[in-house]
């Protein structure tokens, strides 16, 4: 096994012990893309680094391409690690979304990554993933999303960190990983995810995943 082969694995190990419902996540992803995406359909994963929904939706669909975006070349290397068996169906591109592909692709994922995006780039990265897509082409968008008054920062936080731990992760680097989260991740309130979808253009906004601090939001182009 290749040194990203490991760091594929380790990665896929990590996330389920920080949100609640990966896999299930993962799995309603998958459902709610095959209700609109052709046997033959295109499928545009932004946020692909680590390449878990990409091995997972390639491994369930024979017939989907896929193009994955990350600004990360080492985790895009992971991601190729962890499509080897599907590399003529994946093509990965380094960078933000503008350099993807202009499509038009059949649906969208993005999760877990927007959270890391500045809020002034929000507005236009959901816009550009629209531009990208086919009219009525669903959008499946999950990632932190909770009321940001300080109160509701705390609490929310704190629970994230008690799930990690709850899951074997070490109390110490879960206390760290909850200040860094404060201080270094972009984070908006639910409500206002939707008002900003609905601005871009998307219709339909439909919340179908909740998991303490995460949420996630299927739309339509």
């Amino acid at each position: 096994m290749s040194d990203f082969a490991h760091v594929a694995q380790r990665y896929a190990e990590g996330p389920p012990r920080q949100v609640p419902g990966l896999d299930g996540l993962h799995r309603m992803t998958d459902l709610l893309l095959a209700e609109r995406v052709p046997e033959a359909g295109r499928v545009l994963v932004l946020g692909a680094g680590g390449g878990m929904e990409l091995r997972n939706l390639a491994d369930r669909h024979a017939g989907w391409q896929f193009d994955g975006v990350d600004p990360s070349a080492q985790m895009l290397e992971t991601a190729r690690a962890a499509t080897e068996p599907f590399a003529d169906r994946v093509q990965l591109h380094e960078g933000v979304i503008d350099v993807a592909p202009d499509g038009p692709f059949d649906g969208a994922t993005c999760l877990l990554t927007f959270h890391f995006i500045p809020l002034d780039e929000r507005l236009e990265t959901l816009a550009q993933l629209r531009r990208r897509l086919r009219p009525g082409a669903p959008l499946v968008l999950a990632h932190m999303s909770f009321p940001q008054d300080p109160q509701s920062r705390d609490i929310w936080m704190r629970r994230h960190a008690a799930f990690a731990v709850s899951n074997g992760v070490d109390p110490a680097h879960a206390e760290n990983g909850r200040q860094a989260m404060l201080e270094r991740l972009h984070l908006l309130s639910p409500q206002d995810e939707e008002r900003m979808m609905a601005e871009a253009g998307f219709s339909g906004v439909s919340l179908f995943y909740a998991g303490f601090d995460f949420r996630g939001w299927v739309a339509y182009a």
